[in-house]
């Protein structure tokens, strides 16, 4: 790589190494040994590991929520919710598992965690509310999709596996009544 590294490539290395090793390994040394360049690159972008570790966090909040509303398919509102459901479902999750993982150690993690949490939930809810639903039952059903989703990768039977298409169009025909 490089030696002239921009904040974007540290905070997109940072983010792969968050997702396969957590945050214990989000240090300078070797981040910088992995990328091939010298520490003073990440100092001269960062002002310490607090500063990077708040840049990864945003970067996660946009890359795994903002950008995946904004960038929703212009689909009406049922469609759209079905579209979301199976994108989710189909996700590799490592990287959120691992900023959940530090949120239970760090407060600031926490406390992105949680907003990242409600700006998700919000969004279904519009997609229930779009589909037909009435406010009450959009915001209850948001809610409890988002805790399968967060819940679905706990599960280790070997039949667990991926969720299938049809499982999520039943979840999906569920919430829209």
């Amino acid at each position: 790589m490089s030696e002239r590294l921009s904040k974007h490539d540290w905070v997109k290395h940072g983010l792969i190494v968050l997702a396969r090793d957590g945050i214990g390994a989000i240090k300078p040394g070797p981040l910088a040994k992995e990328l091939g360049v010298s520490r003073g690159s990440f100092y001269w972008h960062f002002v310490d590991v607090a500063d990077f570790r708040g840049e990864l966090l945003n970067a996660w909040a946009r890359e795994t929520t903002d950008r995946v509303i904004e960038e929703g398919p212009d689909l009406p509102g049922r469609e759209r919710l079905r579209a979301l459901i199976k994108r989710a479902f189909h996700t590799d999750r490592a990287l959120d598992r691992a900023v959940r993982s530090w949120a239970t150690q760090d407060p600031a993690a926490t406390k992105q965690v949680g907003e990242v949490d409600k700006r998700r939930i919000a969004h279904i809810a519009i997609l229930l509310l779009q589909a037909g639903l009435d406010q009450q039952h959009a915001a209850e059903r948001a809610q409890f999709l988002y805790w399968a989703y967060l819940g679905q990768p706990l599960v280790i039977a070997p039949e667990a596996g991926a969720v299938s298409d049809e499982a999520l169009e039943q979840i999906a025909q569920i919430l829209e009544r």
